[in-house]
């Protein structure tokens, strides 16, 4: 399939850090011959290193991923722009053409305290909660 047959998706979140990052993946792993899927921040920072490694443990890699700010796609169009914090979906900008808004939130991995296991096992959650949503309810959504 090429990409101009493609509907394209944008997710959003404030850092562009983890939520969205692991959605990206997740997306372009389950859904990457009908999507292209690109993901970005209100207030971009890094790819957060537990999100690197909890992908990892599930076979998608996104380290080599940027984190990059909703700006540069402002002139793009997009088929679907999806929030995954409130966050970014009170401050989401109106995307030119016919793109529906879509809102995921999940909870935010980054404040989870503790050990390094006890981290990693928030994060999982937040990444399993995010790849179980996408399985069950995307193409639901989309209709």
């Amino acid at each position: 399939m090429s990409n101009a047959s493609k509907k394209r998706v944008l997710i959003l979140c404030t850092g562009n850090s983890c939520r969205s990052q692991m959605a990206e993946g997740i997306a372009k792993f389950l859904f990457s011959n009908q999507y292209e899927v690109f993901s970005a921040g209100t207030h971009p920072s890094h790819v957060n290193p537990y999100a690197i490694k909890v992908m990892k443990e599930i076979g998608i890699d996104i380290s080599h991923n940027l984190s990059k700010s909703l700006n540069i796609f402002t002139d793009q169009l997009f088929d679907y722009v999806m929030t995954v914090c409130g966050n970014a979906d009170q401050r989401c900008p109106v995307f030119p053409g016919p793109s529906k808004r879509l809102h995921w939130a999940f909870e935010d991995p980054v404040h989870a305290a503790g050990s390094e296991d006890e981290i990693l096992v928030e994060f999982r959650k937040v990444r399993d909660t995010i790849k179980r949503k996408f399985e069950q309810d995307w193409l639901k959504t989309l209709v």
